[in-house]
């Protein structure tokens, strides 16, 4: 997957996408729908398959002191893309000129001239250009003008619920990750450089990696069941664990952080990439008052973890 971070300059085989267009957080089955529509006639009309996103998210431009919210960062989204077979991932600067364009303008700049798009897939809710005063019908209407075609997708729904990024949000806050990748299409992953920490995990006998949260929507804070991907690097490689996400209240407040132990692995992962699933949470964070009473525990976690995960 080639990833472009402007919307300028662009080579003539980089142009004449069919792109489905968002912020694709979670990458969940909505925005999968909208993606299958893009293949499809990315795949009829001999069109890559792209994707326009944006970096940093709206939110995070518009209210940078509001709490975090990203269910990925976009190394995880990039990741989720290329699996999801995109070929042209279009990052483009979430800034002030950006967000100063009007509707029109943001079609013709960015969408027409500046990305030379063919074929655009949106959500019927989707909201575009400053104030976001450009809805899906606009930018129909602006698609025939301009030259590239236009195709609006209904919101998806799971169970009678719509499927979107704050029920996924919920549902993780709540401990459900089954239910959020229920409405994800797979499992919720928290993604990011292994980190040098503390090192108590090691000195229990569990030594872990660790990883930042920071920026991201917090699932609720204990102990999982966990699927890893090491992502680079000589161990690179599918791996089970069991992970702690929170602040260790054992060893007083801390910035929360996920710390994974792999099961049956031995191995420096420092600034290693990995990718790690949240598959079922087992309980609550406790702060133990003996470091032999959070050791046993932790023995009794990761025989828990290894049961569910045998099972998966």
């Amino acid at each position: 997957m080639k990833t472009h971070l402007e919307f300028t300059g662009l080579s003539p085989e980089d142009r004449g996408a069919s792109a489905a267009i968002g912020n694709f957080d979670g990458v969940h089955l909505g925005h999968q729908a909208v993606l299958d529509i893009a293949r499809n006639w990315a795949n009829t009309h001999d069109a890559p398959l792209g994707v326009v996103t944006f970096e940093p998210h709206p939110r995070e431009f518009f209210a940078p002191d509001a709490p975090p919210f990203r269910l990925m960062n976009a190394e995880a989204k990039s990741n989720r893309l290329a699996k999801l077979g995109v070929e042209q991932l279009f990052q483009l600067p979430f800034d002030a000129a950006l967000a100063g364009l009007t509707p029109e303008a943001f079609a013709r700049q960015v969408i027409a001239d500046g990305l030379g798009l063919r074929h655009v897939v949106v959500g019927a809710d989707f909201c575009f250009g400053k104030g976001r005063k450009g809805t899906a019908q606009d930018l129909k209407a602006f698609g025939q003008q301009m030259g590239f075609e236009t195709t609006l997708v209904p919101l998806l729904e799971n169970l009678g619920t719509p499927v979107s990024s704050t029920a996924i949000r919920t549902a993780l806050s709540e401990g459900r990750p089954r239910d959020a990748a229920a409405m994800l299409g797979h499992w919720h992953r928290i993604e990011g450089a292994v980190l040098h920490g503390d090192k108590r995990g090691r000195d229990l006998g569990f030594p872990t990696a660790n990883m930042s949260v920071d920026r991201l929507h917090p699932p609720k804070f204990g102990i999982y069941a966990v699927l890893i991907d090491i992502l680079d690097g000589p161990h690179k490689g599918s791996y089970h664990g069991a992970a702690s996400v929170g602040i260790r209240p054992t060893f007083g407040t801390n910035v929360p952080n996920c710390e994974t132990f792999i099961f049956d692995f031995a191995g420096d992962l420092y600034g290693t990439h990995v990718s790690v699933a949240l598959v079922d949470y087992l309980r609550p964070e406790v702060a133990y008052t003996t470091l032999d009473a959070l050791v046993a525990q932790m023995h009794a976690d990761c025989d828990q973890a290894r049961a569910i995960l045998k099972a998966l």
